[in-house]
């Protein structure tokens, strides 16, 4: 089968509503086929006013906001009559689900049903979402939903190896290929530092400044980002604290980190600017299953700290790009952070090893791995 020949039903709880790393990572695959050949159709809930533009052709599935105090996200139900009918229409011969939500579910159903090879990119870990709202008890029964529906998929394609290797700790046993990730080396790079936007913001050029970037959730780890924070200003080690984003969770974060400095939310060579300017990325999550911020720090010639957690364990080389620290070890990061501040000459270093590591990340290789994943679908079948 030629790529031509492709026609691929794509299904995400959120394709372009509002941003992150998950609909970027979309956004781009759906490019990457359309240049391909490829014919493709997308069904996400959808809002009146979308955060960017779809790339694609994107059929709006009907969806209620998420309870539990996050209704800036949408969640359809089911797969509802209208969409299965469009589905049936379109013909797909590939089904690709990006969530073990109701609506991916469905999709699962339906391909399973027509005969239709499915593939599952795994971009979240939803699993962990729950212990930062008090009701980690549910993890479990969450992780256990999640084996059962990436058990039902033909092809499951998590972005690193260290998120494969979890999956399979779970139980599932479906055939795994990697979906790495890519970088905008164009956007991302140490030039783009920007000595004057750090003044403006009120960071004297001799200030270590300390960076997170990423939606302002909490399952990002801010709580422990302010830990550290407080850590690092009780032992007097010298810093500013840089947050580049936005998101619900802001007030709690001020509250909790006074005076750090929020440059908001930033985008193209604004955000490629913001990113090279800092000193220190620091990044706590557990959350990641790749890390496309930590790359893109790296990218930009910026040491990392982050967690000993998926994702960060495949990118950073723990004493080279940056440090790698027990996810809930307040101490140990403000030791590595500490260490870094001291030393121009290690963040020097590690600022040009993390350069040259970035370099390997290609959206087109990364990309191809899925249109090649879908072609051996179909010649295995």
């Amino acid at each position: 089968m030629r790529p031509t020949q492709l026609r691929v039903a794509l299904f995400s709880g959120n394709y372009n509503y509002t941003r992150d790393g998950a609909n970027q990572a979309l956004n781009l695959l759906v490019r990457h086929l359309l240049d391909h050949g490829v014919a493709v159709r997308i069904y996400s809930p959808t809002t009146a006013r979308p955060a960017f533009a779809p790339t694609g052709d994107l059929v709006p599935v009907p969806a209620i906001p998420l309870p539990g105090g996050r209704d800036e996200y949408r969640v359809a139900r089911y797969l509802p009559a209208a969409t299965r009918a469009d589905l049936e229409a379109f013909a797909p011969n590939i089904v690709h689900v990006s969530a073990p939500e109701f609506l991916n579910h469905g999709a699962v159903s339906w391909a399973r049903r027509h005969g239709v090879p499915s593939v599952a990119s795994f971009h979240t870990r939803f699993e962990t979402y729950f212990r930062y709202y008090r009701i980690g008890f549910v993890e479990p029964v969450i992780k256990a939903i999640m084996t059962r529906f990436y058990n039902r998929v033909d092809r499951v394609m998590p972005p690193s190896p260290s998120m494969g290797a979890l999956l399979r700790e779970w139980g599932v046993t479906t055939p795994i290929t990697i979906w790495s990730r890519g970088i905008d080396h164009d956007r991302f790079r140490p030039d783009r530092r920007s000595l004057a936007w750090r003044r403006s913001l009120g960071i004297a050029d001799h200030e270590v400044a300390i960076g997170f970037l990423g939606r302002l959730v909490k399952e990002k780890g801010l709580d422990v980002f302010a830990d550290v924070v407080k850590e690092l200003t009780r032992r007097g080690v010298p810093h500013k604290v840089l947050v580049v984003g936005k998101g619900p969770a802001q007030d709690w974060f001020a509250a909790q980190a006074p005076g750090a400095i929020f440059a908001g939310f930033q985008s193209g060579d604004d955000l490629g600017r913001a990113v090279a300017s800092m000193d220190v990325f620091f990044n706590p999550s557990i959350t990641e299953t790749f890390g496309n911020v930590t790359t893109e720090a790296m990218a930009a010639g910026v040491p990392v700290v982050a967690a000993r957690a998926t994702g960060a364990v495949d990118l950073v080389e723990d004493g080279v790009t940056g440090f790698l620290v027990e996810p809930t070890d307040v101490a140990g990061y403000a030791d590595a952070i500490a260490r870094i501040v001291a030393d121009p000459a290690l963040r020097a270093a590690m600022a040009e090893a993390g350069v040259d590591r970035a370099a390997a990340y290609r959206w087109d290789t990364a990309n191809q791995a899925v249109l090649d994943t879908y072609l051996d679908l179909h010649a295995d079948g």
